[in-house]
């Protein structure tokens, strides 16, 4: 069978990070959420998605497919009711459309369609703040996947640990001198990944392929930081999609950041109002600040966003992509994207210098910034050009 997955109703409640990647590319746990659907289906996928990703992010479709929603998240049972799809059948949560089998070219109508409701508990990515909030739960349940019926690299003698048999260190990781208290949830370390000496970490924690936390680090639960990234300081329940660093001193709790950014030393978010009253964060669907029922929430940053030294955020602040912010003083708790400045005001942050900064730091990793990356941010520019009518340039 092929599999499709597609956006659904909940991509632009996930903005900025569904700007730049279809829903399924966000990554929560161990792995994005398109990894878990191959994991469970034991097959590819392809995406359905915005237009003007289409180019990066392709749809195969065959004669006959099954789509499913990228919001949800998949477990055994809902896996084994999908691969027993038939034609003109589906799978609903109340009237949201889990996945539909559907023929090449043919209209979706789900009048004729034999709907089988879903009631079982199922956890769902339905807004940025589910992607920390939900995060400790799902590293749990995608620790036991990943590493059923694998053998871990032994923890050497120089560690102090706590409950290693919930510890797993993949082929290539290196960690000396460094505290791991895996009691209250797994600690999963990737491929070729460094957790330097004098590091603090409780479980439930990931540490990604390729990634390093630096020396001195005091990483709480809830926390995934995902490959190719650096982190240092004080960080808790956090996720950091992948090439983004967070490598110095200074706290980020309660936060996302997508790929490729950049917190500046000593930057702080802070995450619990003075009021101790439930945090509001900025919503591109209402275009207004919407309840998240959350007492702790941070910062929010879209790819390609960089702060410079000494960063103050607000609780709840959002940020989008390929924002420069630096400054002093708290700079307001929506940044839209390609803005540059800071608490004092912004200015456009001009596409071209923006692309020239991404292609350097790209190029650091032995990466090419590609026509298509350009045609996406291109897009994003545009399309985020009413949030930035007040600024100069």
């Amino acid at each position: 069978m092929n599999y499709i997955l597609f956006d659904g109703a909940s991509r632009d409640a996930l903005l900025p990070f569904t700007y730049t990647r279809p829903v399924a590319e966000i990554r929560i746990g161990i792995t994005t959420i398109r990894e878990k659907w191959e994991k469970y289906l034991g097959n590819t996928t392809s995406t359905v998605t915005e237009e003007y990703l289409s180019d990066k992010f392709p749809m195969v479709e065959l004669a006959e497919n099954v789509m499913i929603n990228a919001s949800y998240l998949p477990n055994k049972e809902l896996t084994e009711m999908i691969k027993n799809l038939q034609p003109d059948q589906a799978i609903f949560n109340d009237d949201e459309p889990i996945a539909f089998y559907i023929r090449e070219g043919q209209e979706v109508d789900f009048e004729i369609y034999k709907i089988t409701q879903y009631t079982e508990e199922i956890i769902t990515v339905k807004n940025t703040w589910d992607i920390f909030s939900k995060n400790e739960q799902v590293i749990n349940t995608d620790f036991i996947v990943l590493t059923k019926d694998k053998d871990s690299q032994p923890i050497s003698d120089t560690n102090q640990v706590l409950a290693p048999e919930n510890i797993f260190i993949e082929e290539g990781a290196t960690l000396e001198f460094v505290t791991l208290n895996a009691s209250g949830g797994p600690i999963y370390i990737g491929k070729d990944a460094e957790i330097m000496e004098g590091s603090m970490i409780r479980g439930p924690f990931v540490l990604g392929d390729h990634s390093t936390v630096k020396m001195g680090a005091k990483i709480y639960g809830g926390t995934t930081v995902g490959p190719h990234c650096k982190i240092g300081g004080e960080v808790s329940n956090s996720v950091l999609f992948g090439y983004s660093n967070k490598g110095h001193d200074g706290f980020m709790g309660n936060s996302v950041l997508g790929e490729w950014c950049n917190i500046g030393a000593d930057t702080n978010t802070s995450n619990l109002k003075n009021n101790y009253a439930p945090v509001r964060l900025w919503s591109y669907e209402t275009e207004g600040f919407a309840k998240t029922g959350l007492q702790f929430c941070g910062l929010m940053m879209g790819d390609h966003s960089k702060c410079g030294i000494n960063t103050m955020f607000n609780t709840g602040t959002v940020v989008g992509v390929n924002a420069n912010v630096f400054g002093s003083g708290f700079p307001r708790n929506f940044i839209p994207s390609y803005s540059w400045g800071g608490s004092s005001g912004f200015v456009t942050y001009l596409t071209k210098k923006a692309f020239e900064v991404a292609k350097v730091v790209m190029g650091r990793r032995t990466l090419d910034f590609t026509a298509q990356d350009e045609k996406i941010l291109t897009h994003v520019f545009e399309e985020t050009q009413k949030w930035r009518q007040n600024y100069e340039g």
